[in-house]
């Protein structure tokens, strides 16, 4: 199993923290968010891990190297972060969307029973892990579901339709990674599409495809955008242990 980790962006929502580091180089309890995620990859037996880089490559590339080994970790580099949403991020990372692969998105933090249960999940070509809480606000990616099944995702959802939000943790199996790579590369061929974040190309497949959903609701994860993520995201990690 490989794991994809779009780890391109400025994190500007998170100064002052990233004026001078990547967000995904920023420390939680004492340990960068990327080493968080990639410690927690491992664990479940993920170690053919990508990360796509921007902001900061050079600095996050010699993190990995000393916590990992020189090549351990290997990275491709997004020349476009500054000017394009994590849509493009993942056209730079199309060739390593082959085979059954996570898609992570940069700045989500989890424990390993929730992966864990993802990788468990029913076999579809396309699955979306999902919570559910009491309240959803405008900045959620928000989800519509018909059973186990994504009927749409986004954040301009109604609230009184949403059931659930994406935790930004996908899993492909089978055909599903050569569906969601000819998407990607179709759309980026319109350069307005530089614009566009990834899991809009899920809700336009959701139209088209069959694809399912796997509920975490009650194991720990956390998205560290902003400071006020900050303290949610230490009691993440913390129940995990250095």
């Amino acid at each position: 199993m490989k794991a994809i980790i779009l780890s391109a962006g400025h994190g500007k929502r998170l100064l002052p923290y990233t004026a001078k580091c990547p967000k995904c180089a920023v420390n939680i309890y004492g340990k960068p968010i990327i080493a968080w995620q990639i410690d927690a990859l491992l664990k479940c037996g993920v170690d053919d891990i990508c990360v796509v880089l921007g902001y900061g490559a050079d600095q996050v590339e010699k993190l990995l190297d000393d916590r990992y080994g020189k090549n351990r970790i290997r990275t491709l580099f997004n020349p476009f972060y500054s000017v394009a949403d994590n849509l493009g991020t993942c056209w730079i990372a199309r060739e390593e969307m082959t085979g059954n692969f996570i898609l992570l998105n940069g700045d989500t933090l989890f424990q390993a029973p929730l992966l864990e249960k993802l990788l468990a999940s029913p076999s579809f070509p396309i699955t979306v892990t999902i919570d559910r809480k009491n309240s959803y606000d405008s900045d959620d990616m928000k989800v519509l579901l018909d059973g186990e099944r994504l009927i749409r995702i986004g954040k301009t959802i109604q609230l009184d339709q949403v059931h659930a939000e994406s935790i930004g943790m996908l899993l492909f199996r089978d055909a599903g990674a050569n569906i969601f790579r000819k998407k990607v590369e179709n759309l980026l061929r319109d350069q307005s599409s530089l614009k566009r974040w990834y899991l809009s190309v899920i809700d336009e497949l959701a139209q088209e495809v069959q694809i399912n959903t796997c509920c975490i609701e009650g194991l720990a994860w956390g998205e560290v955008d902003s400071p006020d993520d900050l303290e949610h995201a230490e009691a993440v990690v913390r129940g995990i242990g250095q």
